[in-house]
């Protein structure tokens, strides 16, 4: 084994412990060992320390237990991939894990961990470097035949399956340009560090689906290279950090399911997402959730409203309408009165004339009652003789 450099198991049915001579004395070269997707079982065996050399450690979908060895960021120091994901790894998270300046991908994901998410993940070098790096490993293989030797070499490109944007992604020869970090489906509490807002190189971020509080930082913006963002289920509360507006590159996000309050921040890239990505906050307002804030239907787009069927240019038509129908009664009301009632009160010679008026039109259906009351009279004597007869 002294000059293995890859050693892949994954995908298989093995079972059982992982065998303590995986890295012996003479493995010193061993730099990528794939053992995912099988049902291992049991803690990591001690003698991993010993493979100094290794780059890439993919142990994930097994059924390994035990707390993660602190030992893994001491006698590991080049690794750049740790994948540990869907185990039964349980208590807190190595700050020992925190030397491996070279990890540019770490997925502890669907695990029992517990604790707090450690401030020292700002020293992964690496993640904070925007320009990709190089994860091939070259082999050299030398060999001899009839005492002659001779050497040949090959080139050998990992590949490596991420998961990024709740997708399973498969890089090989882009694997240096991935840096992740994947801590979702655990147990962690408290609030998520300041400090790894510093990690600018991430493309991807995932913690969701724990117990952290506190409030989004407020400098996530600086993440310049944030592709896919999820920090859904949890307990965060606050309003989200305007400096996610900035971020151009960001194609996934997810922040449904916290107590995040306020007004979503107003930015062609927040609001080109779905509301299922805001969903589930119920102090959350602004588009593209259908809850509007105090205050929008003053300052909202006409256009705007009619897209999302809201009916305000109609409400506000209406609201028009029934000002001018009232207005205009009272205005009939005022002229109607004043020109009628405002010359008699003003002028006595018109008044005097109007009541004369009046009086003639009195006499004169008086008048009228009187012969229709005479006619009828005459009309019934008429008929009384005429049945004597």
């Amino acid at each position: 084994m002294m000059f293995l450099t890859v050693f892949n198991l994954a995908n298989n049915n093995f079972s059982g412990k992982i065998p303590d001579s995986i890295c012996s004395s003479k493995g010193y070269g061993l730099q990528t060992l794939h053992l995912q997707n099988n049902n291992f079982i049991g803690e990591l065996p001690k003698s991993l320390v010993t493979c100094s050399s290794l780059k890439l450690l993919d142990l994930g979908e097994n059924r390994l237990s035990g707390r993660i060895p602190a030992w893994i960021g001491t006698s590991l120091p080049n690794l750049i991939v740790l994948r540990l994901p869907s185990n039964l790894f349980m208590g807190r998270i190595p700050l020992q894990l925190c030397h491996l300046t070279s990890l540019q991908i770490l997925d502890l994901s669907q695990n029992n961990i517990i604790g707090t998410i450690p401030k020292c993940l700002n020293n992964f070098t690496v993640m904070a470097q925007t320009q990709s790096s190089n994860v091939s490993i070259l082999h050299t293989y030398v060999s001899s035949s009839s005492g002659t030797s001779f050497q040949f070499t090959s080139t050998n490109i990992d590949n490596l399956l991420v998961t990024l944007k709740e997708k399973y992604v498969k890089y090989d020869k882009t694997l240096g340009l991935v840096k992740v970090i994947d801590l979702s489906s655990n147990r962690l509490k408290g609030e998520i560090p300041q400090e790894i807002t510093s990690l600018s190189g991430l493309i991807g971020l995932n913690l969701s689906r724990n117990l952290l509080t506190g409030i989004i930082p407020q400098n996530i913006g600086d993440m310049e290279r944030l592709e896919s963002l999820d920090l859904s289920k949890n307990h965060l509360s606050g309003i989200i950090s305007p400096s996610l507006t900035t971020l151009s590159l960001l194609s996934y996000l997810n922040l449904s399911n916290n107590n995040l309050s306020g007004k979503i921040p107003s930015g062609t890239q927040l609001q080109s997402f779905s509301a299922s990505a805001y969903a589930s906050n119920q102090e959350l307002c602004g588009l593209p959730l259908p809850k509007r804030c105090l205050g929008d239907e003053a300052t909202q787009d006409p256009q705007i409203g009619t897209k999302y069927g809201d009916g305000n240019i109609e409400e506000h038509a209406n609201s028009h309408e029934d000002l001018w129908f009232y207005a205009t009664i009272a205005l009939g009301f005022i002229v109607g009165f004043w020109g009628v009632c405002g010359p008699l009160l003003l002028k006595s010679s018109w008044r005097h004339a109007y009541f004369r008026y009046l009086e003639r039109i009195r006499d004169r259906l008086y008048k009228i009652k009187d012969i229709s009351k005479a006619k009828l009279l005459k009309t019934s004597k008429t008929h009384h003789n005429q049945e004597n007869i």
